[in-house]
């Protein structure tokens, strides 16, 4: 029998920490003491896990201390983790942080396991290892393979994202609405996770607004990108809420660098070939990724995979992934079964 770790949840009744809790639970992450982690509010419900009723204990700046955790996943809000990370590290914790507060700090890893796992080893000096945007998370997983072949300049994506990126009280209001429209009173219906009605409606507008016409969202998708792939490849994103509850989609155009004559199978089997990466690719047929196919699932799934019309050097996709889990809940537990191997193979 291995070593075991004591794992803390933070943000244990949320959906990301629902999610961890069922990744942890499916692979048999080698747990010790499980500790979920809330706000007073929730503290003293309880969570199933492995069978067992869990005590949601409340988030404190000694609960890391008390229960000697090793491994302390965040995923309760950027002011959260800017608070509390910090007890966590001084604890002896190592941190897996999923909000977007850490992510482009100089000196913590950004990290997507299956594409940059060697800067896990910079998790020493801050403590804290954190997990990328939902929509970046499965961009750079099809980014990867892709650049090693012929070399990346610029990407542009619009992507397709779920009310669940909004958390429960997304899907709780697109729900909601569809139950509204069939009664014959939407137009009275609450808008309230969203600025507008997300039933039968598509919203061009995910997060705030920047200077530079983008959003915070799609300037996410820019840095994080950067960062991840060590490359200052140029990215334009268009980020759209769709009314779908889970699993984000990407439309997808790649262009390469000058004089690239790019050959599609051998791009697609490059796609296919890396880890947690799936090819589904028949139009003929209607064989493409779709969030019926990728929602409970841990695979990035990718198609209309072709080469531009004009240009021998662009290719374009669209991608699939429940963003829930391979956008947060798996890249995190991920992350920590690599950071388990590098710290027990030292």
């Amino acid at each position: 029998m291995g070593k075991k770790y004591n794992v803390a949840v933070v943000g244990a009744t949320g959906a990301v920490g629902e999610e961890l809790f069922r990744v942890l639970e499916q692979i048999d992450f080698p747990i010790g003491e499980l500790l979920p982690l809330a706000s007073s509010n929730s503290a003293g419900s309880t969570i199933e896990f492995n069978g067992k009723d869990h005590k949601v204990y409340e988030l404190t700046e000694t609960v890391f201390d008390e229960h000697q955790v090793d491994i302390a996943f965040f995923s309760a809000g950027g002011s959260i983790s800017a608070k509390f990370a910090k007890y966590a590290v001084e604890s002896g914790a190592v941190v897996i942080d999923n909000t977007s507060h850490f992510r482009m700090d100089e000196n913590v890893p950004l990290v997507v396991p299956e594409v940059n796992p060697e800067d896990i080893a910079k998790w020493r000096e801050t403590g804290i290892i954190a997990n990328p945007n939902c929509s970046t998370i499965q961009m750079v997983q099809v980014l990867k393979p892709l650049d090693n072949l012929y070399g990346i300049k610029r990407v542009d994506v619009s992507t397709y994202q779920a009310t669940s990126g909004a958390g429960k009280a997304g899907m709780e209001e697109l729900v909601r609405q569809m139950q509204d429209f069939f009664a014959f009173k939407l137009e009275d219906s609450k808008k309230e996770a969203f600025m507008h009605q997300i039933a039968l409606n598509v919203i061009p507008h995910i997060d705030t607004p920047q200077p530079n016409g983008f959003t915070k969202e799609e300037m996410k998708m820019v840095n994080e990108t950067q960062k991840i792939m060590k490359k200052k490849i140029a990215v334009a994103a268009t980020c759209v809420r769709v009314p779908v509850l889970r699993s984000h989609t990407e439309s997808i155009t790649v262009t390469f660098e000058d004089g690239v004559d790019v050959d599609v199978e051998k791009a697609r089997e490059a796609i296919n070939s890396f880890e947690n990466v799936e090819v589904m690719d028949d139009l003929e047929n209607g064989v493409y990724p779709m969030p019926i196919i990728s929602t409970d699932t841990d695979t990035t799934y990718v198609g209309r995979i072709r080469k531009d019309i004009y240009s021998k050097n662009m290719l374009h996709m669209f991608n699939s992934a429940d963003q829930v889990r391979v956008g947060a809940a798996t890249n995190a537990v991920r992350i920590a079964l690599k950071w388990i191997a590098l710290e027990e193979n030292k």
